[in-house]
């Protein structure tokens, strides 16, 4: 028996809980605010540069940021090198890009690419414990970097940077999306 008025009860219960009352009156409509200022869309890039080092501009690169691009300071900006290039299933060339600071070992000793930034321009340069001088075309001349600028809010979390696929997918960023600029 009580069982059943259990089941009674709970089958009351609900059906009192799934009734609805009347509708209320109608409520006022408010007052329109003044518009606002449109936000700033806030999204990641990625821009492709190539550029020589050279004794003439003391072995790095200096690339200022266009006035298309908006960097804050509390962005996070990656550099990455193009090392080498390697071929898919398919016979195609697949790019190689490793993350900035990055060491080679020459014979005449280390080489460093390395980077610094701030909210107006990227500067890419050459670090070694020898005389720079020195160096084959092939570790100064057209040599080709990405810069990608990454809004706060997507550095935070499990973004993979070390990998420049990663990043772009995260972004949103195809090889169609990136520009590239060639410099003096």
């Amino acid at each position: 028996m009580k069982k059943i008025t259990l089941v009674f009860g709970l089958l009351f219960s609900l059906f009192i809980i799934s009734c609805e009352g009347p509708e209320g009156p109608p409520g006022f409509d408010g007052f329109d605010g003044q518009d606002g200022q449109d936000g700033v869309n806030i999204l990641g890039s990625v821009i492709e540069i190539e550029g020589t080092f050279a004794p003439e501009n003391d072995y790095s690169i200096l690339y200022d940021f266009p006035q298309t691009v908006e960097v804050f300071e509390s962005d996070v900006v990656l550099v990455y090198i193009l090392f080498g290039q390697t071929e898919d299933g398919n016979g195609d060339p697949v790019d190689i890009w490793r993350l900035l600071p990055q060491t080679r070992i020459l014979n005449q000793g280390l080489l460093q690419y390395n980077f610094d930034h701030t909210f107006l321009d990227v500067s890419i340069f050459l670090e070694s414990d020898f005389d720079l001088g020195t160096l084959q075309a092939g570790d100064t001349d057209d040599q080709v970097f990405r810069i990608a600028i990454i809004p706060a809010d997507f550095s935070s979390g499990k973004l993979d940077q070390s990998n420049i696929s990663s990043v772009m997918s995260s972004l949103g960023i195809t090889e169609k999306d990136v520009q590239k600029i060639m410099l003096d």
